[in-house]
């Protein structure tokens, strides 16, 4: 994997053997700052969100996320499945602390070194439960009240996005909770509906893709 520099001056990483990134390169802040936080975790009102992230990745969505709940005085509790954790090293040469919060730095990292598999507590507002597994195989359980569905685009893992999937995801959302994800072809909004989903399709990230959806139960 090698990081490379995207158009606003956040790194993302690029994979070659999939010829994929792990973000946009018009933005990777900007796109998960507008797609999970802004059109995700603020739409949401409940008083303690219930955050479920398919894909941990380079873990921007779970700092972007903790850095909401610290200023919003909102407690998050934040569980994510990832199945080839990133290597340590190679997230070091992103520097998104350095970029987007430098007096967080702790926090990131801890992020990070934080035990697989069981609930840590990250700050008295962000709560982190890492799963290191198989999102298409783990039986789920719970009721979750925001879903960030990061997986890599359908063409690359399209195992990652089977209609079943989606019903699963859908069961355990909780009623008024919602799923947002950055791809909106027609075949992913259909496999939505079909799972009972009501979708919008909403603006995408500035200077980035032209449409994004979000998915309410």
């Amino acid at each position: 994997m090698q990081p490379e520099q995207t158009a606003d001056g956040s790194y993302t990483l690029f994979v070659p053997e999939m010829d994929e990134h792990y973000h946009s390169v018009k933005g990777a802040r900007t796109e998960s700052e507008h797609i999970f936080i802004q059109m995700g975790l603020q739409h949401v009102t409940v008083p303690a969100p219930r955050v479920l992230e398919i894909g941990f990745g380079t873990g921007l969505n779970a700092f972007l996320t903790l850095l909401e709940a610290e200023r919003t005085h909102r407690p998050v509790c934040f569980t994510t499945i990832e199945l080839y954790p990133v290597p340590e090293e190679t997230l070091q040469l992103l520097g998104y602390p350095e970029q987007i919060a430098p007096s967080r730095a702790a926090e990131y990292e801890a992020l990070h070194r934080a035990e697989w598999n069981k609930p840590v507590s990250i700050t008295p507002w962000f709560t982190l439960h890492k799963i290191q597994g198989d999102f298409t195989q783990f039986p789920f359980t719970g009721a979750y009240d925001v879903i960030y569905f990061d997986a890599f685009a359908p063409d690359k893992q399209p195992e990652m996005w089977h209609p079943s999937l989606f019903e699963s995801l859908y069961r355990i959302t909780a009623s008024g909770g919602v799923l947002t994800t950055y791809c909106a072809k027609g075949s992913v909004r259909r496999m939505l509906q079909s799972a009972g989903y009501t979708i919008e399709r909403l603006p995408g990230p500035p200077g980035g893709k032209r449409e994004i959806l979000r998915a309410t139960r």
